[in-house]
């Protein structure tokens, strides 16, 4: 039997778990794989042991992977140990002061190209580049670096300086989308379109690795201060969703909330499920990268079972599960573990759609994007957004003029069949909202860009198309002017007018028609 399973390829080890391993003494028990599929083989040996294991869920191999993370101190040792001589490790260290660093064992050796460093895409998404700061800034945290007896509250202090001019909190993050109840700020959940909530988990503010070019790189370098937003009041989501039966979707995201363990993350979802009060819910999404950064989680973790159990809980509600997975470079789909992980989380139920920003030197080519829509497509999963790398951190570094990312946009979506053209973009998550470039022409002798909301405060807005005049060196909607002698684009007086009434309420909140503060605060206890 076993020569039979080794000569079609299979592994014994995703057959067998440690418990079972004894009993391969009584022969008898294999079934005959001459008339049955090698899945439905494997279910009737599991069932005929009573094996403990997950209904629906396969290839979770026997060997348990250990998650590893190197950090900042560990960056000249990596640098040597894999032949990065040519690099200076005191500057990376010095950006590394600067952006949150955190990398994990499989990055280094599964996902970076090391004989192709500093110019390797993967390197450059999960390595602070000494670049990513103004001279003046690299110059000074160096010498700080080199001096004798720094204390590290004095590097603190000169790189929280530096990250002020930073803009770290975009789009009006900590103002704008944070909501109200009875006249308090409900800190954590974030309510800036009508039909979603983001929640931010206290247990899930930080990542298996961080990317260079995060938008909220704030909440890593400034652990426990007025920088981070979080919650860890499984009561304050339910009843804030309980509150706004207009919500239909909560986006759970971080950080990364796939770092908690399973029984963290159950007492933040089980109330959504259960309770009368939150039926109105439609959809449960997790925003992750661990997909592309630790797939163990999925596979063989040691809590790999635990959460795909729980995904199958949350499909098994009627609630639907979407996996927001961030998928920067199609490397990061290349492994085979990878793709063991995309099943798993599929075979639970869930649905997969994957979403990135466009970013200079990682991914500004529209040949890396079709290779990536097209690969995320044959797994089964859904190309969803293209984002426009946001006007916070290091986006002078990383950003692409919208000219060229529309171009890449409409050069990669040339290239993939109809099934993987789901994808929307290329988009700005800007302060009023998701904007579209959806095309460039001449009109009326003017050269203008033409946009649109995918999403907005104000849903009607939705409805329209807008033009601004055509800038090759743009890259973000502030910087666009309005066309055809108009002094300003349509929804601006509004949009002005509602940061007026931020002491009601988040857009969320105001924006909802047909229901008002009252019966918001009236339904939270």
């Amino acid at each position: 039997m076993a020569f039979r399973f080794l000569a079609k390829g299979y592994r014994l080890s995703s057959l067998f778990t440690r418990s079972s391993r004894p009993a391969l003494s009584s022969m008898s028990l294999l079934p005959r794989v001459s008339k049955s599929s090698y899945s439905q083989v494997v279910e009737d040996f599991r069932e005929r042991l009573r094996l403990d294991f997950p209904p629906h869920v396969k290839n979770v191999s026997d060997t348990e992977q250990k998650y590893t993370m190197y950090q900042k101190s560990a960056i000249p040792k990596l640098l040597e140990e894999r032949g990065a001589l040519h690099l200076d490790p005191k500057a990376y260290m010095a950006a590394a002061s600067v952006f949150p660093f955190r990398v994990s064992k499989y990055v280094v050796d599964e996902l970076i190209e090391w004989c192709n460093v500093p110019d390797d895409p993967m390197f450059r998404l999960t390595f602070p580049q000494p670049n990513m700061l103004k001279t003046e800034d690299l110059d000074r945290m160096m010498t700080l670096l080199s001096t004798q007896n720094v204390s590290r509250a004095g590097v603190q202090e000169v790189a929280e300086r530096i990250r002020a001019g930073m803009n770290p909190h975009p789009a009006g993050q900590k103002k704008e989308n944070v909501p109200r109840m009875n006249g308090e700020r409900v800190d954590g959940i974030q309510h800036k379109y009508k039909e979603t909530v983001l929640f931010f988990p206290s247990e899930g503010q930080w990542c298996h690795t961080y990317c260079t070019y995060c938008f909220r790189w704030a909440q890593f370098t400034s652990v426990g201060s007025e920088q981070q937003f979080k919650s860890g009041s499984p009561r304050i989501l339910h009843d804030y969703i309980a509150a706004h039966p207009w919500v239909r979707d909560i986006l759970f995201t971080g950080g990364d909330p796939m770092v908690m363990k399973s029984e963290v993350f159950n007492r933040y979802v089980t109330p959504l499920l259960e309770s009368d009060a939150t039926r109105h819910l439609q959809t449960i999404r997790i925003g992750t990268k661990s997909l592309a950064y630790w797939p163990y989680r999925y596979t063989t973790d040691t809590d790999a079972k635990g959460m795909l159990k729980l995904f199958e809980k949350i499909v098994k509600s009627g609630k639907h599960l979407s996996i927001q997975a961030h998928f920067t470079h199609p490397r990061e789909l290349g492994t085979r573990v990878v793709e063991e992980a995309i099943r798993n989380i599929q075979m639970t139920g869930a649905v997969i759609r994957c979403q990135a920003p466009l970013i200079r030197g990682i991914n500004d080519d529209a040949s890396i994007w079709a290779t990536m829509w097209n690969k995320q497509t044959k797994l089964g999963m859904i190309p969803y957004y293209q984002f426009v790398e946001r006007d916070t951190g290091a986006c002078d570094y990383f950003g692409v003029p919208l000219a060229k990312a529309f171009r890449i946009y409409s050069d990669a979506i040339a290239q993939v069949p109809g099934t993987a053209r789901t994808v929307r973009g290329p988009s700005m998550s800007a302060e009023p909202g998701k904007v579209a470039i959806i095309g460039i022409e001449e009109i009326k002798g003017e050269k203008v860009f033409i946009l649109k909301f995918l999403q907005a405060r104000n849903p009607k807005w939705l409805e329209r198309v807008f033009f601004v005049k055509y800038d090759p060196e743009a890259k973000w909607l502030n910087e666009l002017k309005a066309a055809f002698g108009d002094e300003e684009r349509f929804y601006e007086q509004e949009y002005r007018d509602s940061l007026a009434d931020l002491d009601k309420g988040s857009s969320g909140q105001m924006f909802s028609e047909g229901l008002s503060f009252d019966h918001c605060n009236s339904n939270l206890s």
